[in-house]
């Protein structure tokens, strides 16, 4: 599989009134071609405005102050902004969170969706509203016709969901950003919408960046996670290297604050205890410090360094460094 999109050292900074909010800081990820990366993490962690530096849309007071992102090798935030708006929709797609605030109230769903169409193809009139007819049908939309009649208001959430992902994918993109796609939605409704888009990307065969803060959506979906913490990836590795051989102390409070069903005994919750920490005023050592069970003076004092347990699974984490050291030395007394 080749590299389809690239995110190195990316910064990006709010400049308010009241000082600057490193919203994502020195983030680097990569996503193949056919893969889907998953980006988790609570609400404020960087998530979305992570995703909207890839397509160009951090709005001010936000501006992209570090770092590069390349798509098949093309330097992104280099390019003009008339370049930009042929490559979203065309070969990036993107699925914002709310629905109802994202699909214009005044505009039927087919005048929406064949705008799309229309803006990003040569295709007439006639050809675009049969195409809309067809990208409401294969996203399970029933009675299609109708519905391209109909406004954003007439629908359901899920089916206001399923038309966004019918204009994501409108000029049938090689990557598809889907921020927190299930937000909002009933628990049955959810698996419909992730079924949808795994079918999709399997008889499409596109990349995509699924952000949730929900870990059962990435475990199902996700080749390769990225656990996001105070605007940076503090552990990254695969699905199964996540869930199974976790490094960073955050990954696994996440992993104790949900409910498990292939465990026989009952077990409490464990929540992560305080706050997410103030983005105004971000500490000198590991951001996750003041919440951790397991913190160490050095935690408070040092940024932690990268830690990689294998080759693509790292944390940012002093414990994980602790660990490796212990595992190293031990190593040696066998030896």
């Amino acid at each position: 599989m080749g590299l389809l999109l690239e995110l190195k050292n990316e910064y990006v900074s709010f400049f308010t009134p009241v000082g600057e909010v490193r919203a994502v800081n020195d983030v680097t990820l990569s996503v193949a071609d056919g893969e889907v990366l998953g980006i988790v993490g609570e609400s404020g962690s960087g998530k979305s405005v992570t995703a909207y530096s890839v397509i160009g849309l951090v709005q001010e007071p936000g501006r992209i102050v570090g770092g590069g992102v390349s798509f098949r090798g093309r330097e992104i935030h280099a390019l003009p902004e008339r370049e930009l708006r042929k490559l979203r929709g065309n070969e990036i797609g993107m699925i914002f969170q709310d629905p109802m605030t994202s699909l214009n109230p005044v505009y039927t769903i087919g005048n929406q969706i064949r705008e799309v169409i229309l803006l990003h193809t040569d295709k007439t009139r006639s050809e675009a509203n049969g195409r809309a007819v067809e990208l409401l049908r294969e996203v399970g939309i029933n009675e299609p016709v109708k519905r391209m009649k109909q406004y954003p208001h007439e629908l359901s959430g899920g089916m206001r969901q399923r038309v966004m992902i019918a204009i994501a994918l409108a000029c049938e993109p090689k990557l598809l950003i889907a921020d927190e796609p299930t937000t909002a939605l009933d628990v049955t409704i959810q698996a419909q919408i992730l079924e949808l888009m795994e079918n999709l990307q399997k008889t499409h065969g596109m990349s995509i960046i699924l952000i949730t803060h929900d870990l059962g959506v990435v475990a199902s979906m996700c080749k390769k996670i990225a656990v996001m913490y105070a605007g940076g990836v503090v552990e990254y590795g695969t699905a199964r290297e996540i869930f199974h051989e976790p490094m960073h102390e955050y990954t696994k409070g996440l992993l104790n604050s949900i409910p498990r069903l292939d465990e026989k005994a009952r077990r409490r919750l464990v929540p992560i205890p305080g706050v997410p920490i103030d983005m105004l005023n971000l500490p000198a050592g590991c951001p996750f410090a003041p919440r951790c069970f397991s913190c160490m003076k050095i935690c408070i004092t040092d940024p932690p360094p990268e830690i990689h347990a294998s080759e693509g699974h790292y944390a940012k984490c002093w414990l994980a460094n602790r660990r490796a050291q212990f595992a190293a030395e031990e190593a040696v007394a066998v030896v």
